[in-house]
């Protein structure tokens, strides 16, 4: 979707600096969040594009206004209310406040480990010959829908060349909307830098995108 945390080209942020030594976590509420997202799935039955639908779907004020883990925080709330698992008054409360829904699926302590370490593969079946191949010009189409999306807008009007072929993958758009996978060529298209930003880029520098076959059209 179009919103504050598609940042990919836009100016007025100030430059990108890098913390020495940075920690993977800041706090050990920032590793009870992560832990928290990743476990309430199973019991949420949401998955992957869900997810980060849910931490993306916010006001520009709302976004720019929290740390990375403050939304993934605000996300999980959101995940939660929105299946009847924790209540608005529950998360201000900071306790349970209702008996616990019934029939909820729970993730065992001793299972967590090697769910993570299972991970979940996107790639499918191939069901239809990809349309393109490593050497075409292709644009990105310029599209703007409401819901969930994963082409970045700087890319968008564009053209690229094809630098990769990934195979079939499921589509993150319909999975984010529970309209099921949907697997899709998925491609990985190079842009130069003077293509995407004009004569006073640098000509040196290029953007590698991945993108589904549906984000792209043969460029004449």
């Amino acid at each position: 979707m179009n919103g504050a945390h598609d940042m990919g080209g836009v100016d007025g942020f100030g430059p990108v600096i890098p913390e020495p030594n940075e920690p993977v976590f800041h706090g050990e509420w920032e590793r009870r969040v992560l832990a928290l997202t990743l476990a309430m799935a199973r019991p949420g039955g949401w998955n992957i594009d869900m997810s980060r639908f849910a931490r993306e779907d916010r006001s520009p004020a709302d976004y720019l206004g929290k740390s990375y883990y403050q939304i993934w925080l605000a996300g999980l709330e959101r995940l939660m209310h929105e299946r009847g698992l924790v209540m608005p008054d529950e998360v201000e409360a900071g306790r349970v406040l209702y008996p616990p829904k019934a029939g909820v699926p729970v993730l065992a302590p001793g299972d967590v480990e090697g769910m993570l370490r299972r991970g979940a593969p996107t790639e499918r079946d191939a069901t239809s010959t990809p349309m393109f191949t490593i050497g075409d010009r292709v644009r990105a189409r310029n599209i703007h829908p409401q819901g969930h999306i994963r082409l970045p807008r700087y890319v968008r009007g564009h053209v690229g060349v094809v630098e990769l072929l990934h195979g079939a993958h499921v589509f993150a758009d319909s999975n984010a909307r529970g309209d099921g996978e949907n697997p899709q060529q998925l491609y990985t298209v190079c842009f130069t830098g003077r293509e995407l930003w004009g004569d006073r880029a640098d000509p040196a520098s290029a953007v590698s995108v991945d993108a589904w076959e549906s984000y792209l059209e043969r460029a004449e």
